[in-house]
């Protein structure tokens, strides 16, 4: 039994094409390695027209500013708030004012019918920075395979590349008035775990964006 669960194992782990994780640096079966950044959500409906005008000429900025290719990856969860909705009756039974306890009463209803009639979602917006071996030619390549010391080169080199490509990307998105994170490694790891375990995540990419745009009819096509 052991020895078939072992082979069973093998070719699942084929398909995850993450090796280790160092640092804030991810190292891929292929010989690369990438950064992920968060992007903090903004509410886009809530600025004025404006306001939206400049947030679009500014993100077409960032994509005309780009030297590299990235990847923006959305993933998408539906939220089970029924634990919210307990604790607000455990709430309003706690409540010693039956004032407060009638406005919880009616908050935890609005919420109710609220998530008959709208699914709940819960969004992260991450963008992933690639690092090539081919970056630094040829020898690159064979740093991917070889000795240790080899390996810390290739390292070494993939933090440079891609911590510069992380702050020149930070530095875009605060013109954006968005916050930013480069994901650690413990986030990292929670944030893969979910992605190969939680089926109710959705994600949707788009890859290589650094062809030149100019318009905001061109973003949204």
């Amino acid at each position: 039994m052991a020895k078939a669960a072992q082979k069973n194992a093998t070719p699942t782990q084929k398909f995850i094409e993450i090796t280790d994780i160092i640092d804030d640096i991810v190292i891929l079966a292929n010989g690369n390695a990438c950064l992920i950044i968060e992007v903090m959500a903004t509410n886009f409906s809530l600025l004025s027209a404006e306001e939206q005008a400049a947030e679009i000429n500014s993100y077409a900025s960032l994509l005309n500013s780009l030297s590299f290719p990235i990847q923006v990856v959305i993933l998408t969860k539906r939220l089970d708030i029924s634990a919210y909705v307990k604790l607000l009756d455990d709430e309003k039974n706690k409540a010693q004012s039956q004032m407060l306890a009638k406005q919880i009463g009616l908050y935890r209803n609005f919420i109710q019918e609220l998530v008959k009639v709208n699914t709940i979602l819960d969004k992260k917006f991450l963008i992933a920075l690639p690092y090539s071996s081919l970056e630094k030619g040829l020898g690159g390549v064979a740093e991917t395979v070889g000795d240790n010391n080899s390996k810390n080169d290739f390292l070494a080199g993939a933090k440079a590349a891609l911590y510069s490509k992380a702050d020149s990307i930070h530095s875009q998105l605060r013109r954006l008035n968005l916050k930013s994170e480069t994901l650690s490694k413990d986030k990292l790891t929670k944030l893969f775990y979910n992605i190969f375990n939680d089926s109710s995540i959705e994600h949707h990419t788009a890859e290589h964006l650094s062809q030149p745009m100019t318009t905001g009819k061109e973003i949204h096509k």
